[in-house]
């Protein structure tokens, strides 16, 4: 009598599993396919205020912004499939070996092994600019960068990005695009009315998958490249203090920065037609304070690339100045250098930075 309940309880079962499955199998086949961010929309969904809190709150903006679009465009979601897609959700995570990927988890394993300073650049890379949304993130690329990518794309698209940019960087990436493409994407930024949202978005995706997604896997900037640009912004009594002390510390990195700055002295590298270039756009009060501090090879230099006349008012104008305080001289000759890079960067002269004469042009 027993074994005959247990078999009919047995049947009751199997005949359950059964008709489950075939439900199942039935949902699968009208339900539409959801992607990725639909079936996390149907957990959260379904995880609601009290559970998905916790999860909420792990989110970053862009994801928050993406989840939130999501579920408001979801619509009906069968009982079913909410079913199917919780029973697997708890299914992976209960699975024996199953793993979760994200940056926390893979920035502790690499310290582990690493140090931290390789961490860090690895981590940045991954991360790439930062910002909480899309356009804080383009607003902390260098505009060089992001010209490079802008000049290649429709200029009604560069002129929906530089309207979403703060107006200090956009101006910076507007003034280094093609001049035929700047003038007309200020024109479309004039008759611009409300961008739709879906072109944002549109925008925002094709940013986010074709650009900083190939930007975080780039090359991070060698180390003295930025600090000789650094160097080369110090004041002379800055740069000379804080080399002093980098060459008793670590002379081999001493040497590779100076190697790498472009200092006013390295102006007498210049060739005749790029020296008197220079000297065409510079104020010649200002060449005058600065060569008033110069070295005497670098101030012949510049009076060999003036004419007799011109080379003896300016060697009477710098006797008539009389002492000149350091700071004038060092912001003078750092005039100097900045125009020198600005007219090389348009290829109105040529900068030779290297004895070996390989060309460096900035």
């Amino acid at each position: 009598m027993a074994a005959a309940s247990q078999k009919s309880h047995n049947a009751e079962i199997e005949s359950l599993v059964a008709s489950l499955a075939a439900r199942q199998n039935a949902g699968t086949e009208k339900h539409r396919a959801l992607s990725g961010p639909e079936r996390a929309a149907v957990l959260m969904l379904a995880l609601g205020e009290q559970y998905g809190g916790k999860v909420w709150s792990l989110l970053d903006d862009d994801e928050l912004r993406q989840l939130s679009i999501t579920m408001s465009s979801l619509g009906t979601v069968q009982a079913e499939e909410v079913e199917g897609l919780m029973l697997e959700f708890v299914g992976r995570l209960s699975a024996s070996g199953a793993l979760m990927g994200n940056y926390d988890a893979t920035e502790r394993l690499l310290q582990q092994y690493l140090p931290p300073e390789r961490v860090s650049g690895i981590m940045d890379e991954i991360r790439g600019p930062a910002g909480r949304n899309m356009w804080e993130k383009l607003s902390n690329v260098q505009e060089q960068v992001l010209a490079n990518y802008l000049k290649n794309e429709y200029p009604q698209t560069v002129a929906v990005v530089l309207s979403k940019l703060r107006p200090e960087h956009a101006a910076r990436v507007l003034a280094i695009l093609p001049e035929e493409l700047a003038l007309d994407v200020v024109n479309r930024m004039l008759k611009m009315e409300a961008v739709q949202k879906e072109v944002i978005e549109r925008v925002e995706n094709t940013l986010r998958t074709e650009f900083m997604s190939n930007l975080s896997q780039t090359r991070r900037r060698d180390a003295h490249e930025v600090m000789a640009e650094i160097f080369n912004n110090f004041d002379r009594q800055t740069e000379t203090r804080f080399m002093t002390s980098l060459e008793e510390a670590n002379r081999e990195s001493a040497e590779r920065i100076k190697n790498l700055m472009f200092t006013f002295d390295d102006l007498v590298k210049l060739d005749n037609g790029s020296a008197q270039t220079l000297m065409r756009h510079v104020d010649k009060d200002k060449l005058g304070v600065a060569l008033k501090g110069a070295s005497e090879a670098v101030r012949q230099f510049f009076l060999s690339n003036m004419s007799s006349r011109a080379a003896k008012m300016l060697v009477d104008d710098m006797q008539a100045l009389g002492p000149v305080r350091l700071r004038d001289v060092d912001e003078a000759q750092a005039l100097l250098v900045n125009l020198a890079k600005d007219l090389a960067a348009k290829g109105e002269i040529m900068i030779t930075k290297n004895r070996s004469d390989e060309e460096l042009i900035y």
